[in-house]
């Protein structure tokens, strides 16, 4: 295996793994409308540059029946009179809540967590980090 392959943390802990899964479980549980969530998700993968979820989340909004046209704006949002003032709020909280500031290459940086841990280990590494990311982001939207 090369020392830049991604993780697969669904393999290395599937413990945690799942428990993500449960907790979008959960998050579907509350009754959010599932088209504003596709949204929203879709949003989040725009801001942080994930193709894969970009593409995953807009084919499962246009199965649930969102326009090409919304998904084709959202990036614009703010700009155009698609999305409802509830909408507006919920893309304004989501991107409050997701946007990062730096973009980092991590092939380098797998191959460093390699040098020094585990594959197990640095999955779990990573199970940490998106915890913390989770729990930071809960506690500042109390504030």
């Amino acid at each position: 295996m090369s020392d830049t392959a991604p993780f697969r943390h669904d393999k290395n802990v599937p413990a945690v793994y799942q428990a993500f899964v449960a907790a979008e479980g959960a998050v579907v549980a509350a009754g959010i409308d599932p088209r504003l969530m596709h949204l929203l998700k879709l949003r989040a993968s725009q801001l942080n540059d994930c193709a894969f979820c970009v593409k995953m989340h807009s084919k499962e909004a246009r199965d649930d029946g969102e326009t090409n046209e919304r998904l084709d704006r959202l990036t614009v949002w703010r700009h155009v009179a698609d999305y409802t003032p509830a909408e507006k709020a919920a893309l304004a909280w989501t991107e409050a809540l997701t946007q990062l500031p730096t973009k980092v290459d991590l092939a380098p940086l797998r191959a460093d967590l390699r040098a020094h841990y585990s594959e197990v280990e640095a999955s779990a590494l990573t199970a940490l980090t998106a915890m913390i990311n989770l729990w930071n982001r809960l506690g500042v939207s109390v504030h």
